[in-house]
This record gives C-alpha cells, structure tokens and sequence, in this order.
C-alpha cells in the first residue's frame, strides 16, 4: 500500500501465496515466496499508482505475528519452511514446560499463557527437531525472526531487527524491561545470538540494499508493527480505553491499556500496543477467535463449496 501524508491510500497491490498443511494440525508457509510476493506487490503498487519510486519517504512492515523462520545467516536460505502462527506441533513441548509450573508459569513476565501460538515454542521446535540445526544456531549460523524480521533483512542487506510488539509474542520478551528474558530462554534452550535486535515500531532500522528492489535503493526502512497492533493504531486508538476489532485470517479486539501492562481476569493476552521512537511503550489487552476468513478458503480450497472467496456472501444468505 502507498499512503500519502495524509494518511490516504493511494494504492494498493496484494498476491496470495501459499497456505501448506503437511499433516493435520501443522501449516507452514514458504519465506521465499513471501518475499517474492513482497517484490512483486512493491513493483505492481509503484506501476498502478505512477509515483517515481523517488518520491517514497520511508517503508514501514506490518506481519502476521509469531509466524516462525528460521534462515542461514549467510546464505539467507531458511532452514525449513515458516511454522506458521496456527500451527499446533508444538503441543508436546508446551505441555512439558506447564508441568513444571502450569500454564501461566511465563505470564508474569510475558503476558501469555503456554500455548502453541506462540514463536518461542515452535522455535524450540525447529532446534530440537530438525537435524543439525541446533549445532549450527550454537555456532551462530542462523538467524530467528518472525514475519517483519524476515523482510526487514532482507529488505536492509541484513539488518537483523525486530519491534516490541512483534517481540512481545514470541513468550521469550520481558514485558517490562523489553529486553529477551534469560531465565525463559535458558528453560527453552534457546541461543540468545541468533534473535533480533528489539527496537521500538518507529524508527529507522536500515535503507533498503537489495537488487532484488534497486528502485528502492536508499530508502529507509522505519516502521515495524505485528498486524493487530498496527490495525490498533492505523485505526487512531491511540488514548487508554479505545478498542479495535479486525477480521483477517482470525479475529482479532485489542483494547489499549496506557503505559502499564495491565493482567486479564477473564484469559485475555496482556501485550504491547505499541512503541512509537523513545515515548514509553503502550500496552493493551488483545482477545482472538483463531479462524474467520480462513474459514473461506477452506470452504473454496478443501470443501470446493465456492470458487471465488467474493461468492461466500450470497451463499450465506440463502440460508
């Protein structure tokens, strides 16, 4: 998408790509093809809207969340496909780590429960389950990152970056010090070396180095929201007790909660809102149905109910 400083949307470009389901309970997505998809919407938004890609000010990132890679530091290939944040295959490991002090045992720290959402779990997954990958993250071979970080390096040449709020869903982030948890990541096994540099969502992490983008070349690269906290402030909820509602893949209310993080009573996840530079971190309180518009894919991909996702309507309303 291209905005223009107010705010207006200009133009927008969007591709699929592939939803990869290996066996029951896991789904992967390919790194590679999302960044092919990445160049591919750059070039078809820059040649719909006519803009000289001299007149961009600056590229923000905005991902879905805890989706999981993990990629050779030099060569830049992943290890193995993304484990993708609906995956459930680390069931196993998450219910080991909540027999030695139950399901809440990192919310204090984190803000989440153990679940197999979350990256930190499927990134032990891929430690101690893929051959030979442990051996190379201990030597300092590979890199970690959710969606944004993935791009942001390969955007920048190699700036290894990610913003709080992606962090703060990994389970592996204090939420007070925004800094990674030792305690967490030595229960995890997990080598500090190969995660991100936090920053905070507005800032400029690098410029764009890349021939795969060479009209892009110099620009910085300054914005970095996971999905639901980028929705939480594109949709101007910007003052403590202001709510979103969003509906993508899964659905998704975040309430902003202030300057503190705030603990739920009723199971909601305690994460960051936002950061914007060196303001304090904002927080908020988020709620989640897993499966809403993937319901319709599966309607058109797995049942063959519908052909196109736009026919779901009218079939829904003869009923």
């Amino acid at each position: 998408m291209i905005f223009d400083h107010g705010g207006r949307v200009l133009t927008i470009d969007q591709r699929e790509h592939q939803q990869i389901y290996p066996k029951p309970g896991w789904v992967e997505h390919d790194p590679l093809e999302i960044w092919k998809r990445t160049q591919e919407v750059i070039a078809g938004g820059l040649e719909k809207s006519g803009i000289h890609p001299k007149d961009i000010a600056a590229i923000g990132v905005t991902n879905q969340r805890e989706t999981t890679i993990l990629w050779d530091k030099k060569t830049g290939n992943p290890v193995c496909n993304a484990i993708v944040w609906q995956d459930t295959r680390t069931d196993v490991i998450c219910n080991e780590l909540e027999k030695q002090g139950g399901q809440d045992r990192f919310r204090k720290k984190t803000g989440l429960p153990l679940a197999t959402y979350f990256s930190g779990p499927k990134l032990k997954w891929m430690l101690d389950y893929l051959p030979g990958v442990r051996a190379k993250a201990e030597k300092g071979e590979l890199l970690f990152g959710n969606i944004d970080t993935w791009i942001i390096w390969n955007l920048t040449g190699g700036e290894h970056v990610t913003d709080v709020t992606n962090a703060s869903r990994t389970m592996l982030m204090n939420l007070n010090t925004l800094e990674w948890e030792s305690e967490i990541l030595k229960l995890m096994d997990i080598p500090k070396n190969m995660l991100p540099r936090i920053c905070s969502s507005s800032e400029i992490y690098g410029y764009v180095k890349t021939d795969s983008i060479p009209s892009l070349q110099g620009i910085p690269v300054c914005g970095d929201l996971g999905d639901q906290q980028a929705a939480l402030f594109g949709q101007a909820c910007t003052t403590a007790g202001e709510a979103k509602n969003t509906y993508g893949t899964g659905c998704f209310m975040l309430l902003h909660t202030g300057e503190k993080p705030v603990s739920s009573k009723s199971g909601l996840l305690t994460t960051l809102g936002y950061k914007i530079g060196d303001q304090k971190a904002v927080y908020a309180l988020e709620g989640s149905i897993a499966i809403t518009g993937a319901l319709v894919q599966w309607l058109r991909d797995n049942l063959g109910l519908i052909e196109k996702s736009a026919e779901v309507e009218a079939l829904a309303r003869t009923v």
